[in-house]
Formats: structure tokens, C-alpha cells, sequence
């Protein structure tokens, strides 16, 4: 049984990392929604005060996916990884200065719940749970790698799996272990 084709996004993907520019071009219209709806979903967690709009923040990940130069290009699951995780960071650095500039002002918030699907229902602040998954990546960074990809990228258990080279049964095992391991991190960090 031969493998299946490459879809176009894959197919762009690859000739996009072998240098062709065009590719490039090609690419972005068929990957802006999905990258749009991923901005919105991060975005919905932010509080109101917050100055970014989701065309905002896939343009600054655009810009800093364009940049990306050593990047070995796979297929689509890993092109959102990538994307979700530049979003993650921009948001991060935005909450930073936001702190910074107000001195404890509105930090973004959103429910642990929301965060990495935990069963308790309590506000973490986004820079609390920034924290706790660079402990995580320190010591398990494929763990840390399996919380990106899904909660911040929304890639399926499958689609982790692929990304990352190990089977679907480790993804759920390390999804599990990770999610219980940041709400232990973040409860404890937590003030009462």
C-alpha cells in the first residue's frame, strides 16, 4: 500500500523550506483562516483590556514565520504547531509589558479549566501558566512540546503524534501526565 499524496499545504510547506519563495505566497491563503481561528480562541481568553486583534496577532506570527529559516518544513500539523507556539509567545510578551506598564495592573487571565482542560474551574494568569510550562519543557520537553501542540496549537492526539514521531497511545499518556503535573504546579504557585 503506497502512501497517500501530500496535501497542497504540505506540498507548499516543503518547497517554501527548500527556498522557493512563491511557495510562500501560495501558502498563506490556504493556512490564514486556520491560523485566524486559532488567534480568536486565544484571544477570547484575554481580558477586554487587551489591545491585540486576531488579525493583529497571526500578522506578528506571520512575520516571525517568515523569519524562520532552518526550519525543515513536514506537513501542515507541524506549520500550526510552530504558529501556535509564536502566538503563545507573543501573547506572553504582550501580558509582560501590559504588567510592566501598569505595575500589577490586569494580568490575562483565564480559567485552568480552559488552559489545559483540568477539571478544577479557578483563574491562572497566563504568565503563571508561561512559568509552569517552562519548569515542564525543563524537565520533560517532549511533555512540554504535547501541551503546545494541542491546547495552544488545537492539534488532535493523532496529529501530535505525527508531529512528533511517537505513537498516539504516548501522546495520551504524556497529554495526561502533563496536564497533572501543571495543575499540581500551578495550584501550588497559586495564592490561596
Amino acid at each position: 500500500m503506497s502512501a497517500a499524496a501530500p496535501g497542497p499545504v504540505t506540498r507548499l510547506l516543503v518547497e517554501w523550506g527548500e527556498g522557493k519563495e512563491e511557495a510562500l505566497q501560495a501558502l498563506m491563503p490556504l493556512v490564514y483562516s486556520e491560523l485566524r481561528g486559532l488567534a480568536r480562541r486565544y484571544l477570547r481568553r484575554e481580558p477586554a483590556t487587551n489591545t491585540l486583534q486576531s488579525a493583529g496577532l497571526v500578522h506578528e506570527a506571520y512575520c516571525k514565520l517568515v523569519d524562520q529559516k532552518r526550519t525543515t518544513w513536514k506537513n501542515r500539523a507541524q506549520f500550526v504547531g510552530v504558529a501556535a507556539l509564536m502566538m503563545r509567545r507573543i501573547l506572553v510578551d504582550h501580558a509582560r509589558k501590559q504588567q510592566v506598564a501598569k505595575r500589577g495592573g490586569a494580568i490575562s487571565k483565564l480559567s485552568l479549566e480552559e488552559a489545559v482542560d483540568f477539571p478544577a474551574a479557578r483563574d491562572v494568569d497566563l504568565l503563571s501558566l508561561d512559568e509552569a510550562m517552562k519548569s515542564l519543557e525543563r524537565l520533560n520537553p517532549q511533555q512540554s512540546r504535547i501541551v503546545e501542540l494541542r491546547f495552544f496549537g488545537g492539534l488532535s492526539i493523532e496529529e501530535v503524534a505525527e508531529v512528533l514521531h511517537v505513537s498516539a497511545t504516548a501522546v495520551k499518556r504524556d497529554w495526561a501526565m502533563s496536564k497533572a503535573w501543571l495543575h499540581q504546579q500551578i495550584s501550588r504557585d497559586a495564592p490561596p
